[in-house]
C-alpha cells in the first residue's frame, strides 16, 4: 500500500543520491497562461531525471540476497540511469535492457556508472520482455521502471518536497508514461490535500494512460510514435492502474510540434535543457482551462544528446518563423541576385542560404528558381519581408524550410 508512512520514509532515504531541486517560478509561463507557474526541476538531479528517486528507494527495500543475484531493468534511459547509480552505490551488479533508439547520452551514462547494457527493441516494452527472459535465465532480481509499488513510493517524495515548499499549491502537471511518477506524486498529493487537482500529461503518440482511462482497464496501444522518448510507453502499469484511476483527476495530451516549441521556451526563458518527455507539462499548460492558480510542472528530466537538441531548436525556430523559405522566380541574367539580396537585406532578412536552379523551366531566360531560406525575428517580420518581396515583383512563394 503507498501510505503516508512509506512516503516519509522514502523521502528520508532518497535524500541520500538526489540533490534539492528547488522550485523556479516562471515569470514567462505565469504571463503566458494567467496562472503562477512554478518548475520542479528534476532535469537538474545529478543523474539527469528524478528515477534515482524510485529506483534507490526500491533496492533500499531489497535484501542482501536479492542485491547479490544482481539487478536487472528495462528503460528507454532514466529508470537505467537509476538504476545503474543506484546499484553502484549499494555494491551490485546490474544489467540494462534499452531499446536501439535510446539516445547515445543515455546509453553511454548509464554505462558510467558501471552497468551492462544491451541494446535490443524499438520501444520499451521490447526492451522489457528481453528483460524479463535474462532475469529468468540468470536468476537476476528485477527493477520495474514504473509497475511497482516501491519505485512508486520513491517518485512521490517529488510532492513531498513541492508541498515543503509550496503548501498552497492547488495544480500539480505531471509527465506520464508507464505511470510510475504519476502514480506517486498523485497519491501522495491526495494525501496531503484531498482537494489538489494533480493533471497527466501524456504524448498525443504514446496516450496509453489516456486509452487506459477510456477503457476502463489496462490497455496496449498497437504502436507509438512520439519524439518524447522517455514516455513512448504501449501499456501502462496494472499494479498501478487503480491508484492512477483514483488520483489523476485528468489527463492532457500534447503533440510533438508543442514539445518542440516548449524546448525553446526553456532554453530561451529559463536557460534550462529539458528533455523531450520532461517538457509534456510545460506544454500542456496552454491546455489547463484556468486562472489565476498555484500550478507546478514537473521537469522529469534532462537527458537530451546534442544530435537531437540540435534537429529540436531547428525545427522550433521554423514553427516559431524565425525561419522560413521562400521560392522567387527571376530573370538568369547578371544583378537579379544582387537586386533581391538589396531588397531582403533592406528588410533586416538574414539570408542563410540560397539555392539556385535554373532549370526550373525550358526556356532560361524568361526564368529561373531561386530559394532562399532567412532568419527572421519572428511572424510579423517575416510578412514584413515577404510584402517587400511582392512590392519589388517576385511574386515570392513559401515552401517547405529544409536546412
Amino acid at each position: 500500500m503507498l501510505t503516508l508512512d512509506k512516503f516519509e520514509e522514502a523521502s528520508e532515504k532518497v535524500k541520500e543520491v538526489t540533490l534539492e531541486t528547488k522550485l523556479v517560478y516562471s515569470d514567462y509561463l505565469s504571463d503566458q497562461t494567467g496562472n503562477k507557474v512554478y518548475l520542479k526541476p528534476e532535469n537538474m538531479q545529478f543523474t539527469g531525471a528524478y528515477k534515482v528517486r524510485g529506483a534507490y528507494y526500491k533496492i533500499s527495500t531489497l535484501t542482501e540476497e536479492e542485491r547479490e543475484k544482481g539487478l536487472i531493468t528495462a528503460s528507454a534511459g532514466n529508470h537505467a540511469q537509476g538504476v545503474a547509480y543506484a546499484a553502484k552505490c549499494y555494491g551490485c551488479k546490474a544489467v540494462i535492457v534499452m531499446p536501439t533508439t535510446t539516445p547515445l547520452i543515455k546509453v553511454n551514462r548509464t554505462k558510467s556508472y558501471g552497468a551492462e547494457v544491451v541494446l535490443y527493441g524499438d520501444v520499451y516494452d521490447e526492451a522489457c520482455r528481453k528483460a524479463y527472459e535474462l532475469a529468468e535465465e540468470h536468476g537476476y532480481t528485477f527493477i520495474h521502471p514504473f509497475d511497482d509499488l516501491a519505485v512508486a513510493t520513491g517518485q512521490g517524495t517529488i510532492a513531498m518536497e513541492i508541498f515543503k515548499e509550496l503548501p498552497l499549491v492547488e495544480y500539480i502537471l505531471v509527465p506520464i508514461g508507464g505511470g510510475g511518477l504519476a502514480t506517486g506524486v498523485s497519491t501522495l498529493a491526495k494525501l496531503l490535500n484531498p482537494k489538489i487537482k494533480v493533471i497527466g500529461v501524456e504524448p498525443a503518440g504514446a496516450n496509453c494512460m489516456q486509452a487506459s482511462f477510456a477503457a476502463g482497464k489496462v490497455t496496449t496501444l498497437p504502436e507509438v510514435n512520439t519524439i518524447a522518448d522517455g514516455t513512448a510507453v504501449k501499456t501502462p502499469g496494472t499494479k498501478i492502474f487503480p491508484y492512477i484511476k483514483k488520483n489523476i483527476d485528468d489527463i492532457i495530451t500534447v503533440t510533438d510540434d508543442e514539445l518542440v516549441v516548449a524546448f525553446l521556451d526553456m532554453v530561451e526563458n529559463h536557460k534550462m535543457i529539458v528533455e523531450n518527455s520532461g517538457l509534456l507539462t510545460v506544454a500542456a499548460l496552454k491546455h489547463l482551462d484556468v486562472k489565476d492558480k498555484r500550478v507546478v510542472s514537473i521537469l522529469s528530466g534532462g537527458n537530451m544528446d546534442v544530435i537531437t537538441m540540435s534537429s529540436v531548436v531547428q525545427q522550433g525556430l521554423i514553427f516559431r518563423d524565425r525561419i522560413f523559405t521562400v521560392s522567387v522566380l527571376l530573370p538568369d541574367k547578371p544583378g537579379e541576385l544582387c537586386k533581391i539580396a538589396g531588397t531582403i537585406a533592406k528588410e533586416q532578412g538574414n539570408v542563410i542560404k540560397l539555392e539556385h536552379n535554373q532549370f526550373v523551366t525550358t526556356n532560361r531566360n524568361a526564368a529561373v528558381e531561386l530559394r532562399i531560406t532567412l532568419e527572421s525575428f519572428g511572424t510579423e517580420h517575416k510578412k514584413q519581408i515577404m510584402k517587400a518581396l511582392e512590392k519589388n515583383g517576385y511574386k515570392p512563394k513559401l515552401v517547405r524550410t529544409s536546412l
